[in-house]
């Protein structure tokens, strides 16, 4: 038996009118009709007396209300507390970042924990050569990624700040004296690139294999994370492009990053799974969406 049917019949033996239940239904008055008929063909016999001025329950009706009324109310209230459990916001988030917890997922962190106390958020560490391969197995909720994102089973958030790169270079490289360089230049840089599961548009994002004017990129090997890419820069083994706040939180004295001049810029947003969107996913992309409007207003 269908609930819409059973929904339909409660709330017309209240109002007593076809037009009154199809407006609190969201319904029209002759959906409204097929719907008792559809349920007075499943019970074998008629639930309303209908008149052109007057509906009312039938001795059958009102054996049939008493009957379902426990039960139905029962299930309401049911699926009342599952919505509103639904809407909650407790237990655990687990919140993926791309190698470096920089400055924006830690305020974005600590900005969703002051809003909403009764919900942990755990950090997880996302490799940069497959980004989303814990989003989709469930290991993550929601995470930080590179804007945007080209994968339908997937939603975003809105960009959370737009930084240059550096190019992270040894030491020891021609370049690592420059106070820039420009975009076209990395035509003469061996770039480091990905290896596994990342699709070809996050390679590109990360290591891009032609210059804005289409000069093609040397290749100089693919790592999967930035601490092996890191690693490779060190030995001077190539080049490898860091957004703004990454590269500072890996200054050393064996590593020069030197601000690229002409590339789009590096932008940071989060991306979680569209099927499995929770209470708690949505509340920390407002928040995280939110925590970024207001720093950029102050900056």
């Amino acid at each position: 038996m269908e609930f819409r049917e059973l929904e339909c019949f409660v709330v017309l033996s209240e109002e007593l009118h076809f037009a009154r239940t199809a407006e609190r239904l969201y319904l029209s008055p002759g959906r409204v009709s097929q719907l008792m008929r559809s349920l007075e063909s499943r019970v074998g016999g008629r639930l309303f007396h209908r008149t052109s001025r007057h509906v009312r329950l039938t001795p059958l009706g009102e054996r049939f209300l008493a009957d379902l009324r426990p039960s139905y109310d029962g299930l309401v209230n049911a699926v009342s507390r599952a919505k509103a459990a639904a809407r909650e916001v407790t237990g655990v988030i687990r919140i993926g970042f791309l190698d470096t917890p920089t400055e924006i997922v830690t305020d974005s962190v600590r900005a969703f924990e002051r809003r909403y106390p009764g919900c942990e958020a755990e950090l997880v560490e996302i490799p940069l050569s497959d980004p989303f391969g814990k989003l989709r197995a469930g290991q993550v909720d929601i995470t930080f990624t590179l804007l945007p994102v080209d994968e339908p089973d997937l939603a975003t958030s809105e960009g959370l700040n737009r930084v240059p790169y550096h190019l992270g270079v040894s030491s020891r490289h021609p370049l690592a004296t420059h106070v820039s360089i420009a975009a076209e230049e990395l035509a003469d840089v061996s770039l480091i690139g990905l290896h596994g599961s990342a699709t070809r548009t996050w390679r590109e994002q990360v290591a891009p294999s032609v210059t804005p004017s289409g000069r093609p990129i040397p290749r100089a090997g693919t790592v999967a994370t930035s601490q092996e890419g890191l690693s490779q820069v060190a030995l001077n083994r190539g080049g490898m492009l860091f957004c703004t706040p990454t590269a500072a939180h890996h200054r050393r004295p064996d590593i020069s990053f030197v601000p690229v001049v002409g590339l789009p810029p590096s932008v940071l947003g989060l991306a979680w799974v569209k099927a499995v969107e929770t209470a708690a996913i949505r509340a920390f992309n407002e928040t995280a969406v939110g925590h970024a409007a207001r720093r950029a207003v102050l900056v």
